[in-house]
């Protein structure tokens, strides 16, 4: 049956509208999905690297947290071995930022405040090498800002302050499992934060700073 000139024509039209509609919305969904044109790198350790990842997050600026193993001599080391003791390495996390939405001073000063800087042994439940706290620095720039962050700390918590600052080193992802832990293990990941008093001992300790200030 031969179809009347103006129902092809109204077909046609409709096409050529649906066809504008999807060029132009995936148009913009690439747009939205553009990197930022510059990066930078930051690289800290404040025990568990679940917690430390998963903090950062949070950051607006942020773009990228990877978990994963510094500091230390043992090339692609494992959990076990660092854990374990002996390698050097910290658990640590390095921190893929936007520098026009946050700075390294603002990075540095946020980490702080989401650790225990007065803890020689490890982080809230975890003891041990592996989970000292540190800013690993890469220039004479960062390591100012680290100095000036560690300082400011000791000045507001009236505490000797431990977190070191150590020359930045080869950094080692962690194994996948770790990555997004947070994410991918919601239940036993607040089970673990909570029941390692994380959270409890930072509003201890900087709940006092916030209420004197």
């Amino acid at each position: 049956m031969q179809r009347p000139a103006l129902t092809i024509a109204l077909i046609a039209g409709l096409v050529a509208t649906g066809l504008a509609f999807f060029s132009s919305a995936g148009a913009e969904d690439s747009r939205l999905e553009d990197p930022p044109s510059r990066v930078a790198t930051a690289v800290f350790a404040g025990g568990c690297f679940w917690c430390v990842e998963a903090d950062f997050d949070k950051v607006e600026g942020v773009v990228e947290t990877v978990s994963g193993y510094t500091g230390g001599t043992l090339e692609k080391p494992t959990y076990k071995e660092v854990t374990r003791g002996g390698t050097g390495h910290y658990e640590a996390v390095k921190v893929t930022y936007d520098p026009a939405k946050v700075s390294y001073d603002e990075l540095t000063e946020y980490f702080v405040r989401h650790i225990d800087p007065t803890d020689a042994k490890g982080q809230f439940c975890d003891k041990g090498e592996s989970y000292r706290s540190a800013i690993f620095v890469s220039g004479t720039g960062e390591r100012e800002a680290a100095d000036a962050t560690l300082a400011a700390a000791e000045t507001s918590l009236r505490a000797d302050v431990v977190t070191q600052i150590v020359p930045a080193s080869t950094f080692w992802p962690a194994e996948d499992y770790h990555q997004d832990y947070y994410l991918k293990n919601s239940v036993k990941y607040g089970y673990y934060r909570t029941g390692c008093g994380r959270d409890a001992r930072i509003k201890q300790l900087w709940g006092k700073v916030a209420k004197a200030s």
